[in-house]
């Protein structure tokens, strides 16, 4: 693909640098500062996972897993943050990760660096807007509103299979909801997210204040930073090395989505300052008030409902309903299922800026189509190809297990954690190995990163292997008991996609698949950027 024609004249600082790295100013650079790290934090968002995945640690460790594991692995996250943040600073691209991968490691690295980033978007897209289904319907449920499309059954709601249908019809409008939203303009979308900014740290604040002020009583200190607690169905003696670890998902699911600070570069103001900033940030912010909200959720624990709580699909929810008044439930659910739909929406719009990139080189399927941008510079056929595939991939869960486990959900959040942190890591990876060979940005680590970026990848490749493991007996292949429907399918869906796409690159793509294509040539570098001469 030849190299389109830039703009002639002078160059704004930001367009100056990435035509530095090959590119031309496509889409609309209306971002500030704020809505960069906006949308990261959005995407983190508190009062989506840590009210989602929150019963995974509940069940698979007790409160320990959550009281003093959450801040634990906060720390190690923060060192993949920051290892990102340099590289963000280095080459602020919609590419991201992808781009820095390829520029380090050369194409091959680029190529399944994309693939594990681009899988990791569409499954976050996925598992955030089905629980936030699962959140709606239950705060309708407390305003007696019911979906009810079958009469024959007389209990509606009460059917694992029936409910299991109306949640995926519900997530399917909420999915065609935030990808209508995001054909519109950046700048409306930029918008959106720093209001959801907001609404996370002011609704976080009035969520701890209600689960403070309401409960009759609160479970005491010993009860949070010592309980254990273990229904995975797997025996005690496996809880230090197995059961605990599963719990490990409410962190790592959590502080996710945070690259898109990276992927939306192209779009912001400053961003090889505004994009790292954004990166760390947002994860420092969210690790501290993610604490905050899970503490003041696990003191609202009523003990006595323990059994029942622990019994709940979502175990948040059974608390607010057994811990709390009605009113109180209701503002509760209400404000973290709003905070969800902005994490959704949010979502969408980082996993299309990444499809975008990767298609404006060449490496998705009919890349022709999905590059293109409508007429407010935004890339809406990319937007359609996320919403689709986030579809496909949560089909799983319209096939519920007997209890009613929310399977499906985890095992898309396994997914999209192994996605993005393989993605993550990879060029950090990389960076660590090219060691002074690597010519940093304004934001940078120093010489830390000798010690920072093996922390970063050796942490990730640990948790892979953990969130590859079976969550229930039921779910160990070629065991008495064993059904499908329990089955951890993150791993097949990983090493299925990984397969195809490996054998499509060494069977065609390798030889056609050259990493990061220019989309501005040498001469009108020379015309547009001081210094370069555009003469043999």
């Amino acid at each position: 693909m030849s190299a389109t024609t830039a703009p002639v004249g002078p160059l704004k600082s930001d367009e100056q640098r990435l035509a530095e790295l090959g590119y031309r100013q496509e889409l609309n650079r209306g971002w500030s500062g704020f809505s960069n790290f906006a949308i990261s934090f959005s995407i983190i968002c508190v009062l989506a996972g840590c009210f989602t995945t929150y019963g995974q640690a509940l069940k698979n460790g007790g409160p320990i897993a959550i009281s003093i594991v959450w801040p634990l692995i906060c720390v190690v996250v923060m060192a993949v943050a920051v290892a990102m943040s340099e590289l963000a600073s280095a080459f602020p691209t919609a590419g991201g990760i992808y781009y820095w991968a390829s520029t380090l490691g050369g194409p091959a690295w680029g190529w399944f660096t994309g693939w594990f980033n681009l899988i990791g978007l569409v499954a976050v897209v996925a598992s955030v807007d089905y629980v936030c289904a699962t959140f709606l319907m239950n705060l309708l449920g407390l305003y007696d509103v019911h979906f009810i499309f079958n009469f024959t059954k007389a209990a509606a709601g009460t059917s694992v299979d029936y409910s299991a249908h109306v949640n995926f019809a519900v997530f399917a409008v909420i999915l065609v909801a935030h990808g209508l939203i995001n054909v519109f303009s950046s700048h409306l979308v930029s918008l959106f997210y720093s209001f959801s900014a907001w609404w996370n740290i002011v609704g976080v604040a009035v969520i701890v204040v209600i689960l403070v002020a309401v409960p009759s009583h609160h479970a005491s200190l010993s009860y949070v930073f010592g309980h254990r607690a273990n229904v995975s169905g797997f025996s005690g003696h496996m809880y230090w090395f197995y059961v605990l670890p599963l719990g490990f998902l409410l962190t790592m699911y959590t502080l996710t989505g945070y690259d898109a600070s990276a992927h939306i570069s192209e779009e912001t103001k400053g961003s090889a300052q505004s994009s790292p900033q954004g990166v760390w940030r947002s994860v420092f912010y969210s690790a501290i008030i993610g604490w905050i909200v899970l503490l003041a959720i696990t003191f609202a624990i009523q003990t006595t409902k323990e059994t029942e709580i622990l019994k709940a699909g979502f175990p948040a929810l059974a608390i607010f309903t057994t811990a709390l008044s009605s009113a109180a439930a209701k503002a509760v659910i209400l404000i973290s299922t709003v905070g969800q739909l902005f994490c959704g929406m949010a979502c969408v719009t980082s996993a299309s800026r990444m499809t975008f990139a990767f298609s404006r080189d060449g490496a998705v399927p009919g890349h022709s189509l999905w590059r293109r941008l409508n007429k407010n510079r935004t890339p809406t056929w990319s937007v359609l190809f996320v919403c689709v595939f986030a579809m496909l991939v949560t089909i799983p869960a319209y096939f519920p297990d007997k209890l009613g486990t929310p399977v499906a959900f985890l095992a898309v959040t396994s997914i999209s954690v192994i996605g993005l942190y393989i993605a993550y890591t990879i060029p950090v990876f990389l960076r660590w190995r090219a060691g002074d060979r690597f010519q940093p940005g304004p934001w940078t680590l120093g010489a830390k990163y000798k010690w920072v970026n093996p922390i970063a990848f050796v942490w990730v490749a640990i948790c892979v292997v953990i969130f590859c493991l079976p969550f229930a007996p039921e779910g160990v292949f070629f065991k008495s008991g064993f059904t499908w429907s329990a089955v951890n399918y993150a791993p097949i869906v990983t090493i299925v996609t990984m397969v195809a796409v490996t054998i499509w690159y060494f069977g065609w793509a390798k030889r056609t698949f050259k990493g990061p294509i220019r989309t501005i040539d040498d001469s009108n570098m020379a015309e547009s950027l001081p210094g370069i001469s555009s003469s043999p």
